[in-house]
C-alpha cells in the first residue's frame, strides 16, 4: 500500500511539475518575448541567446542544464536530481511547444502589460513546480552545490547578483527601457511565487490572555469549529499564573474571533501573528 501511495504521489508530482512548466512557458512565449523582456536564471540567459542568435530558448535551457544535471547526480541527492531532471525537461519541452503559440497575441500593446502578465504566469508556473518539490535546474542546482560546500554562503545574494547581471546585459543589448520592464516582471514573478508557496488563504496565530478562557474556548470549538490549546503562563511582573490560549484560524475567522473576544472580555490581551504554513487536521495543503 505504501509503494502504491508513493507511486501515485510521484505521478501527481510529475503531472503538476509539467503543468507548472507549461504555464511558465506561456508567460515567456506569449508575453515576455513580445516585448523582448528577460526572465531570471537559465531562462533569462536562454532568452538573450534567442533574441540575438535565434536559437530557441528551450534548446538553450537544455544545453545549459545537461552539465549541471550530471554534476548534481555526482554531488547531490539522487531524489533532488531526478525531480530536477523532470522539471528541466518539462521546462525545455514546454518552451519549445509554446514557441509556436507566441503569435497568438499578435498585438501592439504597452510593454508594461506584457511584463505584468508574463511575470504573473511565470510566478504561478514556478510556484506549482516548487509546491510539488520540483526544480527547473539552472540556478537551483548551483545553489544546492554551493550550499553543500559553503553552508554560510548567502544564497539570496548569489541569485540577486546573477539576475542583476542578466538585467545589465539586457540593458546593454536591448536598451534601458527593456531592462527596467524586466525588473518589474521579475519583481511580480517573485511576489506571485511567494504567494503561491505561502498560500492564498493566509492563517493567523492568536495568543490570548484572558480571565474568561472558558467562554472563549467554547466559542472557538463550537462556533468556529477550530481547535484551541491552553498553555500555562506566568506574568513576570505580577507573578500571576493563568492560561494562555493558542489558536490558529483563517484571516476571515480571525476577524470574527477578535471581535468576539473583545465582546466576552474587553480587557483580553491578544497577540496576532502571520503564519506562512500550517499542516495538520483541519487545514488543507496542496
Amino acid at each position: 500500500m505504501d509503494t502504491y501511495y508513493k507511486y501515485k504521489r510521484n505521478l501527481i508530482d510529475v503531472f503538476f511539475i509539467f503543468v507548472g512548466c507549461m504555464i511558465a512557458s506561456l508567460g515567456v512565449n506569449l508575453f515576455l518575448v513580445h516585448a523582448k523582456l528577460l526572465s531570471g536564471g537559465a531562462t533569462g540567459i536562454a532568452l538573450i541567446l534567442e533574441y540575438t542568435s535565434k536559437v530557441p530558448s528551450g534548446i538553450v535551457v537544455l544545453i545549459i542544464n545537461i552539465p549541471l544535471i550530471l554534476l548534481s547526480y555526482k554531488k547531490l541527492d539522487k531524489y533532488f536530481t531526478i525531480y530536477t531532471t523532470v522539471g528541466m525537461l518539462s521546462l525545455s519541452s514546454s518552451l519549445i511547444i509554446t514557441k509556436s503559440m507566441s503569435h497568438i497575441l499578435n498585438m501592439d500593446s504597452d510593454p508594461l502589460i506584457f511584463c505584468i502578465y508574463g511575470g504573473v504566469l511565470c510566478g504561478i508556473g514556478y510556484g506549482l513546480v516548487f509546491l510539488r518539490r520540483g526544480s527547473t535546474g539552472g540556478m537551483d542546482i548551483v545553489t544546492m552545490l554551493i550550499r553543500k560546500k559553503y553552508s554560510n554562503f548567502n544564497i539570496g545574494s548569489l541569485g540577486f547578483s546573477l539576475n542583476l547581471i542578466i538585467v545589465i546585459i539586457g540593458a546593454i543589448i536591448f536598451g534601458l527601457p527593456q531592462a527596467l520592464y524586466t525588473i518589474i516582471s521579475l519583481f511580480i514573478q517573485s511576489a506571485v511565487l511567494d504567494r503561491m508557496l505561502k498560500g492564498f488563504n493566509s492563517r493567523k496565530l492568536l495568543l490570548i490572555l484572558t480571565s474568561k478562557e472558558k467562554e472563549i474556548i467554547e466559542y472557538v470549538i463550537k462556533d468556529l469549529n477550530r481547535g484551541i490549546t491552553s498553555l500555562f503562563a506566568e506574568g513576570e511582573y505580577t507573578h500571576c499564573k493563568k492560561k494562555m490560549l493558542y489558536c490558529i484560524v483563517s484571516s476571515h475567522q480571525m476577524v470574527e474571533l477578535k471581535s468576539e473576544i473583545h465582546h466576552i472580555d474587553p480587557g483580553a490581551f491578544i497577540t496576532i501573528i502571520d503564519v506562512s504554513e500550517v499542516r495538520g487536521k483541519g487545514f488543507l495543503n496542496i
